[in-house]
């Protein structure tokens, strides 16, 4: 019996998935999602807020600023787009 025949699929390692909120969407199929967490100081323990900016692919144009939205680590799909829209959890009103 070969190896290929008895060998398991690799198995992919985990996206990472974050939920933030749309601030731009000027560019085709493409929008600015603000990531924000928080985290203690290492010196003082006091709480800092912290923010990231990520360039994500929006296929179908849906996401309007304000949008609360799931994103996922995807393949590089330009120069700085490594994040997918995975679903609006709420549209702004």
């Amino acid at each position: 019996m070969s190896d290929t025949a008895t060998a398991t699929p690799q198995v992919r390692g985990r996206r990472k998935v974050r939920l933030g909120t749309v601030i731009a969407d000027k560019m085709d199929k493409t929008v600015i999602v603000q990531v924000g967490s928080s985290k203690a100081h290492r010196l003082y323990r006091k709480t800092v807020r912290q923010r990231t900016r990520f360039k994500v692919h929006d296929e179908k144009n849906e996401c309007g600023v304000g949008d609360l939205v799931r994103i996922a680590e995807t393949r590089p799909l330009s120069k700085e787009k490594r994040w997918r829209v995975l679903e609006i959890v709420e549209k702004a009103k």
